[in-house]
């Protein structure tokens, strides 16, 4: 049935495509994939890690009245928590400490046009850490 999760879609205000690109792909240095003409038409850009068999993806579409959720946001697995943290700080991005989820250490922020956004490692020799549901 399901094989893997493609991407994630995320809005944004019309206009605000200078600010993504400058934050997902400037701070959190994923690459721009371009978008197909007739979709590029709408507005908005998408973004993937590396070249690696499992990447990550992330769209963001141009909404109309956007307002951001207040819960719904993508958890990104990274390395290097503490680093990361310290440069979305240093480039303006909230960082939210978050030590409730057993195996992990995490973190929340907001792009630039206030999406929430998860940030989680395993802890130290933990290959994926418990899972909360099991």
């Amino acid at each position: 049935m399901i094989a893997a999760l493609d991407h994630v879609q995320l809005a944004a205000p019309p206009g605000s495509e200078h600010l993504l690109r400058a934050f997902y792909g400037g701070v959190l240095a994923m690459t721009e994939e371009p978008k197909p003409p007739v979709l590029a038409a709408r507005g908005g850009c998408w973004f993937r890690t590396g070249p690696d068999a499992a990447p990550v993806r992330i769209h963001l579409g141009v909404e109309q009245g956007f307002r951001p959720a207040a819960k719904a946001h993508p958890g990104l697995r990274v390395t290097g928590i503490d680093a990361l943290a310290d440069r979305l700080a240093a480039h303006g991005a909230p960082v939210r400490w978050d030590d409730t989820l057993p195996g992990h250490r995490r973190f929340y922020s907001e792009d630039p046009v206030g999406n929430r956004l998860e940030f989680l490692e395993p802890d130290a020799g933990t290959a994926f850490g418990p899972r909360p549901d099991r």
